[in-house]
This record gives C-alpha cells, structure tokens and sequence, in this order.
C-alpha cells in the first residue's frame, strides 16, 4: 500500500541460509512427534517434508507402491494407492475429489511446476482420473460448493488400525508457520474425533473396496 502511494516497496525478507533451515526442521520435527494426532508437513506438491509417528501407525498397514507410499507424496497416495481407501474412509467423496480439485486449482495458480507436472501426466494416463478431472470436477464443485475444496476444517471419515479408534472421523487442521510458508510447505494435522462412527459405515475396510468410481486404482 505504502507502494501504491508513492512510497518504497518493502525489503523482502532475507532467505534462510541453508543451514538455518535443515536446523528448524529437525527442531519443527520434534516439535511434530510431540502431537498425538496425526501431523505432516508437505511442500506445495505434496511431497511430504515431516511426519510425526502417528501419521506413520496410520498408514503403517498400507503395502508397498514404487510412486505412492503416504510417506513420499500424500496426494499420490490418495489418487494412486490400492489401499488408500482402507485407511480413508468414503474415499472417492471425501479424500480423492477434494484434493484433486485442490491440486488442479495449485496447477492454475504455479504455472510451470516440474512435480506438479508429474502428477498432471500421470493423471492424464488414467482416462478413469482424467475423465474426472477434466470434466467431473467442475460438476462436483458446483454441487458441493467452493468450500468443499478447501482443507482447513473438513471433517474426513478415516479408519484407524488402532480399535481404540477404528472407524471415526478426523477434522483437517491447517497450520503453516511464517518460516514454513517462505519454505513453501504446509502443516497438516488430522485431529481424530471421540464420537465412533455407525458400524454401517464400517463396509468400505475391505481393500480396494472404494477404488473407485471415478479414480481408479494406479497399477
């Protein structure tokens, strides 16, 4: 504003020197494994940075995949995965259609992005996933609402291995520091909720039992 107005633009804030970063991460790190819910933090691909060991018991039960573990890219989880929906529950409407709609919005708004583009290919060679992202998103979005895109707030129905848990909900926590946003990453935390979810929502643990009507499992 002060710009606008005839005065000079504001030094930018300095990068962090290499090392300063690697040492907020691993203090970031413990401060992560100090939280009982589930936590990550991705950059703007999704590539995941940290995760505390509550992410890692979640997912700890998933299988083997060469592109998609949960703790490499979370969104090539969610979309490529054969055990995604074992783990998240109602997994095309709450997990895979959010964060796609929310990638392709990221594609618009960074342009030019090498692992972004990776994924946008990888989409394109699944014409299930690109059906939906072409031409299935724009529906959903229009029914749902814009809102529905965003992360910050959802509640997501998950599946948790641990029967303390079992099949419950989480609410999506979004919490990105000044230093980790320069970073360009992003805090994630799936709070878990105490109220149980009704045993009839219990029918999609069976792998692959959600994968899917518009996104089909990677091979």
């Amino acid at each position: 504003m002060a710009y606008q107005a005839g005065g000079q633009r504001p030094a930018p804030r300095p990068v962090p020197e290499t090392s300063d970063v690697q040492a907020y991460l691993e203090d970031y790190s413990g401060l992560l494994e100090a939280v009982s819910f589930p936590s990550l933090v991705v950059d703007h691909c999704w590539d995941v940075v940290l995760a505390n060991s509550a992410f890692r018991s979640l997912f700890g039960g998933v299988g083997p995949h060469p592109t998609a573990m949960p703790g490499d890219n979370f969104l090539r989880f969610v979309l490529f995965h054969p055990d995604a929906p074992t783990v998240l529950g109602e997994h095309e409407a709450s997990w895979c259609l959010p964060m796609l709609a929310h990638f392709a919005r990221t594609v618009e708004s960074h342009g030019p992005d090498h692992g972004l583009q990776a994924i946008r290919r990888d989409i394109a060679q699944d014409p299930i996933m690109e059906a939906a992202y072409r031409h299935g998103l724009p529906h959903w979005i229009r029914s749902v609402g814009e809102s529905a895109v965003e992360h910050d707030g959802a509640v997501r129905p998950l599946l948790h291995p641990d029967p303390r848990w079992g099949a419950t909900d989480c609410r999506i926590v979004v919490e990105t520091s000044r230093t980790l946003e320069e970073l360009g990453c992003t805090r994630l935390t799936f709070a878990l909720r105490e109220a149980r979810r009704t045993p009839s929502r219990d029918r999609r643990t069976r792998r692959n039992a959600s994968h899917l009507r518009v996104v089909r499992a990677g091979d």
